[in-house]
């Protein structure tokens, strides 16, 4: 894509955005997990000085470079994100049961331990809010291919959802942040694809799906968190295909 043709791109995101938060004014919040989707969103949020708070879940097993992120998003920005933490007592009672590293025996332990640490957490978020925000794309997963820009059929939080990035692809996204010296996660130079928990992330293979990263040792399942149940999404995942 030339110059000409990414600033097209990023205009009409940024009306997007602002259409967005001109419908629901002062009820509308972004959840973000701090990948790459997160920089471009959290750098025109601000450029364009919206007013769309941020969020992002510290699930208690986030690793190192997202919390550097946040430091330097705030020394750039002047943005302080909001961290938000799971129920002590629902990770304590979960990990007495099942122990420590439950998602790696089954794909049930997973799903309940993403439900703990993250799918509660938002639904606490969003109880706020009538609307939020997605770095979701359609280029992320089959699953995702007919992502629409908004959707009102939300059947876990009953919100409506935007998804301004749908039509973003992953060299779009880093042409950007090249471009305006965004800062975006440590770990996508160490070929991290998706930015999530360090035990249900690694780095991907040249030429491998971009979802392989995530819950890599589960085979014939939708790489999902349970944040996103839609037709559109699979199974869920955080705020930017988290």
């Amino acid at each position: 894509m030339t110059m000409k043709g990414l600033d097209e791109k990023v205009q009409q995101t940024v009306q997007r955005l602002r259409e967005a938060v001109r419908a629901h004014p002062g009820r509308i919040v972004y959840p973000c997990s701090m990948g790459l989707e997160g920089s471009v969103l959290i750098d025109l949020i601000a450029r364009e000085k919206l007013e769309v708070p941020i969020v992002t879940i510290d699930t208690g097993r986030l690793p190192q470079e997202t919390f550097d992120l946040i430091e330097r998003i705030r020394e750039r920005y002047g943005i302080a994100i909001r961290i938000v933490f799971p129920d002590c007592r629902e990770v304590e009672a979960m990990v007495a049961e099942h122990g420590p590293n439950l998602f790696y025996r089954s794909v049930e332990l997973r799903k309940l331990c993403c439900e703990v640490r993250k799918v509660r957490v938002l639904a606490r978020v969003l109880a706020d809010y009538d609307a939020w925000i997605t770095g979701r794309r359609r280029e992320q997963s089959p699953e995702r291919s007919q992502l629409p820009w908004v959707e009102t059929d939300d059947p876990i939080y009953g919100k409506i959802k935007y998804n301004p990035l749908l039509d973003w692809t992953w060299k779009e996204l880093w042409a950007y942040v090249r471009a305006n010296d965004v800062p975006y996660h440590a770990l996508h130079d160490r070929f991290y694809h998706s930015i999530g928990c360090a035990p249900c992330t690694r780095p991907i293979a040249v030429g491998e799906d971009p979802r392989a990263g995530r819950w890599w040792w589960e085979e014939g399942v939708a790489k999902e968190c349970g944040l996103h149940l839609a037709p559109h999404a699979g199974e869920g995942e955080f705020g930017d295909g988290i």
